[in-house]
């Protein structure tokens, strides 16, 4: 009797939780050839039920087998057709979701999901739905432009872009186009985007795209068209920019250029060209004050030059003087008669040297003067020039 108390609670206690534990799922979903597509499957968490496997298998035209499973050792891909293109959530309780990459047209068929679980008492539950995929090609919708807000006017010199985007079946190629007088149209260029670094007023226009895939069969979609306005720089935006630019070249402000540069009433109200005759101006004047100011340091440094080379240089002019030496001997015997000596080296205690521009013969002559003349003095200064 007691036996038959505990199964009847055990069995009762199961078919309360199989109660709670659902399943959910449709039983029939459409994916995009080439795109990616998640096969839903859901349950409620139970408290007290720990899911223990999980299941994807899948019945096809290239026959049938297990695609992914999830045990305790971890997560299992197990047909190489599925290999790097499907996986399931792990962050997210109760979501066993399955999700395809790249949908080819041989992966539509019947997909199962199946869930164990196990309880307090090691009893196991087990769920499972079927949904049904079909893969389909879908031409491509008309696409749609981006980047581009009704009644903007952009300025000139700055960077816009726009892009076209349209959904459909994989690959999906576009193309730019801009609308010309009777209702024709110039190609721009192929892809996505519709791209100016820098804008110019005659960049204004109406402007639209195309997009074209293979399941179309060749019909291009094509989208509304867009007014793109480029406007032309303020004449007081240009004057301060062709300041700036002229600062910069000097590489210094002074006070006196600033109220200049941002002066613009006169330019615009009947003085047209005025600010920039005063800009050229100062500019010419500036210039002229640099080049004095150069030729000055200039001068300058040469005349320092010149002046340290006279000072160092010796004149060639420069007169020269020679110490003629008079044997004493010859001078004392002259009072008593004529009487020479030769002179021996270690008596004179002098250097014969030859005065600049003087030549030998000019040198003996002295000498012999010299001997000569004893009556002059023992030393004779001379002027050699």
């Amino acid at each position: 009797m007691g036996a038959m108390l505990r199964a009847a609670v055990l069995v009762g206690s199961l078919l309360h939780c199989s109660a709670f534990l659902e399943l959910s799922g449709p039983s029939e979903i459409k994916g995009v050839w080439k795109e990616s597509v998640t096969l839903p499957c859901a349950y409620v968490p139970v408290e007290g039920l720990v899911q223990q496997t999980l299941a994807w298998t899948v019945v096809h035209d290239k026959g049938s087998g297990t695609i992914f499973r999830r045990d305790g050792s971890g997560d299992h891909i197990l047909l190489s057709e599925y290999r790097d293109r499907v996986s399931i959530p792990k962050d997210v309780p109760g979501d066993v979701s399955l999700l395809i990459l790249s949908l080819e047209i041989s992966d539509r068929g019947t997909y199962t999901c199946q869930v164990t679980w196990r309880d307090s008492n090691n009893s196991l539950i087990a769920k499972e739905i079927t949904i049904n995929l079909e893969v389909v090609k879908v031409a491509a919708t008309k696409p749609i432009i981006r980047g581009a807000e009704p009644g903007q006017a952009l300025p000139a010199g700055a960077s816009a872009s726009l892009s076209c985007e349209a959904s459909g079946s994989p690959p999906i190629s576009y193309r730019w186009f801009r609308s010309g007088p009777a209702g024709t149209a110039e190609l721009l260029s192929s892809g996505a985007q519709l791209a100016w670094p820098s804008l110019r007023p005659s960049d204004s226009g109406t402007y639209f795209c195309e997009a074209e895939n293979r399941a179309g069969a060749g019909a291009a979609q094509r989208s509304d068209a867009v007014q793109l306005t480029v406007t032309d720089l303020p004449t007081t935006t240009a004057t301060l920019q062709r300041n700036v630019g002229t600062t910069r070249g000097h590489h210094s402000t002074t006070g006196r250029d600033l109220p200049l540069a941002a002066t613009t009433s006169e330019s615009d109200v009947g003085y047209p060209g005025k600010n920039e005759t005063i800009h050229d101006f100062q500019r010419t004047g500036l210039s002229l004050y640099l080049v004095i100011l150069i030729a000055v340091v200039c001068g300058a440094v040469v005349f320092l030059v010149i002046s340290l080379i006279l000072c160092v240089r010796k004149p060639k002019d420069a007169q020269v003087y020679d110490v003629k030496f008079h044997n004493s001997r010859a001078a004392a015997s002259s009072s008593t008669g004529y009487y020479e000596e030769p002179i021996s080296s270690t008596e004179n205690n002098y250097v014969m040297e030859l005065g600049e521009n003087k030549t030998s013969e000019e040198v003996n002559k002295n000498v012999s003067d010299c001997v000569a003349n004893p009556q002059e003095s023992e030393y004779e200064v001379g002027d050699t020039s």
